[in-house]
């Protein structure tokens, strides 16, 4: 299945009554809250803020924003949303995807600092390991699940994947490394998509919601 850069929403399992929009939150303890909550917006998701657990009731999808990792750790750690969103995703009934800083919170080793984290994917990162902010850049990725055009992705303080177990499935690829992975219910970019404004890996997370 691939994913175009237009046409409606993806469809979502669990979907209230009345409710024909995936329904998903944003992390929204420190980094680009508001960019995530736009983007997945114009994806066609029902989107809204998650500062504490019970923000997590309804949800069928959570995004970890870019960031900090560890300040936005011990912030979820602060709020008891570490453990709500472990034990929703045990569950099997919340869908989480991780951009950058995120997917350091979902990685299962992480080195360069050990932050408080979730550590749901099996993947080994390094933090940073592309250097400085001002070290950040921009290239095009080929994304077979995303149909032929390439994305264009930005990496930005951008972690590298050093490993990945046996049951991630890498989607993309940058001088050899996993950028984009996904492992069950669980997706993660060491890019940022919220800042290009291609609306395909939006979706291909909105169609974990119907996995």
């Amino acid at each position: 299945m691939t994913f175009g850069t237009s046409g409606g929403g993806a469809g979502g399992r669990g979907h209230g009554a009345g409710e024909d929009r995936p329904r998903v939150g944003v992390l929204a303890l420190q980094g680009d809250v508001s960019e995530h909550m736009d983007y997945f917006r114009r994806a066609d998701a029902a989107v809204r803020p998650v500062r504490v657990p019970r923000d997590l009731e309804g949800l069928e999808g959570l995004v970890l924003p870019g960031g900090e990792s560890t300040a936005i750790g011990r912030l979820m750690e602060r709020a008891g949303l570490l453990a709500a969103v472990a034990e929703r995703s045990r569950r099997g009934d919340l869908a989480l995807f991780g951009t950058c800083a995120g997917l350091i919170l979902l990685a299962r080793q992480v080195e360069g600092g050990q932050p408080p984290r979730l550590g749901l994917l099996d993947l080994a990162v390094v933090r940073n390991a592309y250097g400085r902010q001002v070290d950040s850049f921009e290239a095009d990725l080929e994304v077979p699940a995303l149909g032929d055009a390439p994305v264009r992705a930005l990496f930005i303080r951008a972690p590298v994947v050093e490993s990945a177990g046996a049951g991630v499935e890498v989607l993309a690829r940058f001088q050899g490394r996993p950028v984009l992975v996904r492992q069950g219910r669980c997706m993660a970019s060491t890019f940022h998509p919220e800042l290009s404004g291609d609306l395909r890996v939006a979706r291909l997370f909105l169609s974990l919601l119907a996995a």
